[in-house]
């Protein structure tokens, strides 16, 4: 089955792989049928190691083979690198300042973008959906560079990067599903925001494999914007929350965790 998925097109891989991200963020989301609560420190591990996930595979899935690409293409090696990456960290601070959102354990005093009178419950999955974008732009891109021949982007790799965004996804539909639950929304309707943060992952996914299938020129600033978005949102989100609780030591191994499992992903099987 694995041979029979690696002769397809890349944008139709990079669909399918985004599905399975998406389908591990609705499992998640199942949790809500089991419990109505989670443990705070169980959260902020799992937030963490979410974080150390996209860490590793923002140089190892992207930013490495994005050098590489730009020195087989005669650019200079660096630049693409460094310019993708602050424009994908751009591309989320406007995200960030105008789409209107609420982080996981802020009250609606909090809310950050556009002002509006949006349900709490729509304000935490929009949060958690903003996440997702970079999370499918680096699969998508992933996949999209195979067309290449890079020995840095393998076809392992990209899976082995689609394998660690789903398993950071999993707490998250997870994170997103329970709280909605303890608001007492329904456990239908919160497995249904739950998984619905994960819906944007195969647009994105699309978007990001069809833009460097069909512009090879961009692939080297696709990986870094990819991976300057994600930086973007751990620092500027996934850490922060994983520690507003006091959490320090648990989040920071959490992070390590991900870190050295999403590193051993790619390394491993790349």
């Amino acid at each position: 089955m694995l041979e029979r998925f690696e002769q397809l097109h890349p944008i139709v891989q990079a669909l399918l792989a985004t599905l399975f991200t998406w389908g591990l963020t609705a499992l998640g989301a199942s949790a809500v049928f089991l419990t109505r609560t989670i443990s705070r420190k169980v959260l902020d591990f799992m937030l963490a190691f979410a974080g150390g996930v996209m860490i590793a595979a923002s140089f190892w899935s992207l930013l490495a083979p994005g050098i590489e690409m730009a020195e087989l293409q005669g650019q200079i090696a660096w630049i693409p690198a460094v310019v993708g990456f602050l424009l994908g960290g751009a591309f989320l601070r406007l995200m960030d300042r105008f789409l209107p959102h609420l982080h996981l354990g802020y009250p609606m005093s909090e809310a950050e973008g556009v002002r509006t009178h949006w349900r709490r419950t729509t304000l935490l999955v929009l949060a958690i959906t903003l996440h997702n974008i970079p999370e499918g732009l680096a699969v998508g891109v992933a996949f999209g560079a195979l067309k290449y021949g890079l020995s840095t982007a393998s076809f392992t790799a990209a899976c082995a990067l689609a394998v660690g965004i789903g398993l950071q996804n999993f707490p998250e539909g997870m994170a997103v599903s329970v709280p909605i639950r303890q608001m007492g929304t329904s456990r239908l309707k919160s497995f249904w925001y739950g998984q619905l943060s994960g819906a944007v992952e195969p647009i994105a996914g699309v978007v990001g494999a069809a833009a460097v299938v069909l512009v090879s020129p961009l692939l080297p600033y696709a990986m870094g914007f990819a991976a300057g978005a994600m930086i973007y949102v751990v620092i500027e989100e996934v850490i922060p929350e994983s520690q507003r609780a006091g959490n320090t030591d648990l989040a920071t191994t959490g992070a390590m965790v991900g870190f050295a499992l999403m590193m051993s992903l790619d390394v491993a099987l790349g």
